[in-house]
């Protein structure tokens, strides 16, 4: 089985595949026991949030990796996919500006991109 940093990192390449803009992922191990990651990512309408969500689903699913929960849909500005270990938060850019997510959860380790 993978780790989770190495789901993490299916997860990041399947998003940069469907052009996702400003991909952070914030290891929040040690500031809560609901994830392990949370990857919070743009896009620019919801045709390209839902290619997003499907595209990450499809290769943590060849990875062995099922979603236990998702929240939105076609419809949506912002998608939310649990994995678990790993929690995926599809936006479009004005949705994503209002929540701040990065600003809640800044008490996490920021990761970049190129670390995984």
């Amino acid at each position: 089985m993978q780790t989770a940093k190495e789901l993490v990192k299916i997860a990041v390449k399947a998003l940069e595949d469907k052009k996702a803009e400003d991909i952070q992922v914030i290891d929040i191990q040690e500031v809560s026991v609901m994830a392990d990651y949370f990857i919070i990512v743009s896009g620019n309408n919801q045709n390209q949030l839902q290619a997003m969500a499907d595209a990450v689903d499809e290769d943590l699913n060849k990875a062995g990796l099922f979603k236990k929960q998702v929240e939105g849909n076609r419809h949506s500005s912002w998608i939310l996919l649990d994995y678990g270990d790993i929690i995926i938060h599809i936006f479009s850019k004005e949705d994503r500006l209002f929540y701040d997510l990065e600003q809640i959860w800044r008490e996490g380790k920021r990761i970049g991109v190129e670390e995984l």
